[in-house]
């Protein structure tokens, strides 16, 4: 089964280039143009077992909303189609992760039926450059165009690198868990419509 995916956007703001194989551990090459936003991703692909190759080249001069978001678009497609028929997925994923001061969790269902919630602190600072709102842009983008379900739930935290690198790395391992294949399923999908 092909684990794997390729995707190029562009657009008047971004141009992006992504590759997506799923359950390596191979280090992924990630540049979006925004570092502390590269952390956040490396951290994402290193604990979800995915390897990523990412170049964003965006209007960061303006701001880096439209890169974060178009990249959102971007992987949240490379996954959609890594995950082709969802054939003997165990299709649920979750996971709760403490990095020091912070605790969050992620829930993902991947369920075709787009949907995102976040509850927690409010992400309305800036670490370094990086606008944390821009983290809940990242999130939205993805969950609906990788067709999942996405909860992601804050219970503590001061640091604000703590917080949202708990977010990117809980996420992570939560599509890992989503995405294994369950011999017990065979060629089958887990859903009593039949389908997914």
């Amino acid at each position: 089964m092909d684990r794997s995916s390729k995707i190029t956007r562009t657009t008047s703001e971004t141009e992006i280039s992504v590759e997506l194989v799923l359950h390596t551990v191979r280090e992924s090459n990630i540049n979006s143009g925004v570092p502390f936003f590269d952390h956040m991703l490396t951290s994402m692909a290193k604990h979800g077992r995915f390897y990523l190759h990412l170049l964003c080249q965006g209007d960061n001069e303006i701001d880096d909303h439209h890169s974060v978001e178009d990249i959102g678009i971007s992987i949240g497609q490379a996954f959609k189609n890594a995950f082709s028929e969802k054939k003997g997925i165990y299709r649920f994923g979750d996971a709760v992760i403490p990095m020091d001061d912070s605790l969050t969790l992620v829930a993902v269902d991947l369920s075709g039926r787009p949907y995102y919630h976040y509850k927690g602190a409010k992400l309305k600072g800036y670490i370094g450059r990086y606008s944390e709102e821009l983290t809940g842009e990242f999130l939205h983008a993805f969950a609906v165009n990788a067709g999942i379900n996405l909860h992601v739930r804050v219970f503590s935290g001061q640091n604000r690198h703590h917080i949202h690198e708990s977010i990117f790395k809980a996420l992570g391992i939560a599509l890992y868990k989503a995405s294994v294949i369950d011999s017990l399923l065979a060629d089958s999908v887990l859903s009593t419509k039949g389908t997914i």
